[in-house]
């Protein structure tokens, strides 16, 4: 799907990817509601843009783990803009770097509710809309770790992988319709998910072998050109494309290496 004239909503929108996933699309002629909790974050976006982009901006503050608020999304968005043609779900947090044993059940659930129900909720909402259109989109952001399990974020990983299988399954019942069904699985990002997780998270570059991480900027334009030639996964970075290959062929040889990896980054 082209997104030039498009309209699109974007969760989490108002910082990291979501904000360079909005500002691509802008630029690509989009137009684009931003959804996201943080409206100082919503408002120092929208005064970033040009003035011929805030006429194609819009913003909306909706907590995501809230089904009525989510719901009531989809009208507020066609009073301004008109006829929804695609969704971006990229909302999401990660989780304190600890094991299981030690992460508390109100963390858990808190995770799921952002990463996983929220999608579910913006599909749910969205969707009867976007199978009356001439074509449209569904984008769910999962994740590296959403088929490579990482310790300290197997919930993290747990929520990111139930959103590649729900993904999955929404692209094989929506095969015959008019509605495309993009999943994407992030490497490593330098984004702000872990001050926006309230996940207090040691320093990775010291920690784990100088792991290099993807622009948010980059890992944009690589999903939205993906989304234009209506890619049904998309593996951005090259860890995660690497990682993808390995997990395949040698799946225990590769969860020992990113243990190996990743050790020093446990509590």
């Amino acid at each position: 799907m082209k997104v030039n004239g498009k309209i699109l909503v974007v969760t989490g929108g108002g910082n990291g990817l979501g904000k360079e996933l909005s500002l691509t699309l802008l630029k690509k002629g989009a137009h684009v509601c931003a959804v996201d909790k943080n409206e100082d974050a919503l408002n120092s976006f929208f005064e970033e843009l040009s003035d011929e982009q805030k006429s194609r901006f819009h913003t909306e503050v909706v907590d995501l783990t809230h089904e009525e608020e989510v719901n009531n999304l989809p009208q507020k968005v066609r009073e301004r803009f008109g006829e929804v043609d695609g969704i971006i779900n990229n909302a999401g947090i990660i989780q304190p770097f600890v094991k299981i044993n030690d992460l508390d059940m109100k963390t858990i659930n808190r995770v799921m509710n952002i990463n996983f129900y929220s999608q579910i909720y913006m599909i749910k909402a969205f969707l009867p809309y976007l199978l009356k259109r001439p074509e449209s989109h569904i984008v769910n952001i999962s994740s590296m770790g959403g088929f490579l399990p990482v310790p300290g974020q197997s919930i993290y990983g747990a929520s990111k992988a139930a959103i590649k299988l729900m993904s999955e399954g929404l692209y094989a019942e929506l095969i015959s319709t008019n509605v495309h069904v993009t999943v994407v699985f992030p490497g490593a990002m330098n984004t702000n998910i872990a001050q926006n997780s309230g996940a207090s998270v040691p320093d990775i570059d010291q920690k784990s072998g100088n792991i290099k991480m993807l622009s948010p900027e980059t890992a944009s334009e690589q999903i939205i050109a993906g989304v234009e030639k209506n890619k049904f996964q998309l593996y951005i970075g090259n860890d995660s494309k690497t990682m993808s290959t390995m997990y395949r062929l040698a799946p225990k040889y590769a969860i020992t290496l990113i243990a190996n990896k990743m050790k020093g980054l446990l509590k």
